[in-house]
């Protein structure tokens, strides 16, 4: 397991992710190992239900969730359909404090797996509205 330090650092993570490719294998992997070794509250953060790349410091496009019980890792995700609005209040690894943002109780995302395959799945719950924080992370947007 090679689990990354978290990253604070606000300008970089405001930054949008580059596209993921073959090449990024060995970031999909830390991002996994890191998800994995956070999930659970240590080195005074609390648990993790996702990461994105950049909170790593790679600004790749790759995001990794536990969707229930296992961890899976998306290369490239777009939210490509959203139903069922809400407030959230989210609090994130790499910033302080919790924010009241608007998500989506039920979204569909297109996406990449680890050999480059795509995907279209269905999320709802807290999955998709994780999935939904990740996502802003590789566009740069903030809570």
């Amino acid at each position: 397991m090679t689990a990354q330090t978290i990253i604070h650092d606000a300008l970089f993570l405001a930054r949008k992710a580059a596209p993921a490719t073959k090449a990024d294998q060995q970031v999909a992997q830390d991002l996994l190992d890191t998800l994995v070794y956070h999930h659970v509250e240590r080195d005074g953060l609390s648990a993790a239900a996702g990461l994105a790349a950049n909170m790593i410091g790679q600004s790749k496009a790759i995001i990794a969730v536990y969707a229930g019980f296992l961890p899976m890792v998306m290369l490239n995700p777009k939210i490509v359909k959203r139903a069922k609005p809400y407030l959230a209040t989210e609090g994130c690894l790499s910033l302080s404090g919790e924010k009241t943002t608007q998500r989506f109780d039920e979204i569909t995302v297109s996406y990449q797996d680890r050999q480059l395959q795509p995907h279209v799945q269905n999320f709802t719950g807290f999955v998709a509205e994780t999935i939904q924080h990740e996502v802003d992370h590789c566009q740069g947007i903030l809570i």
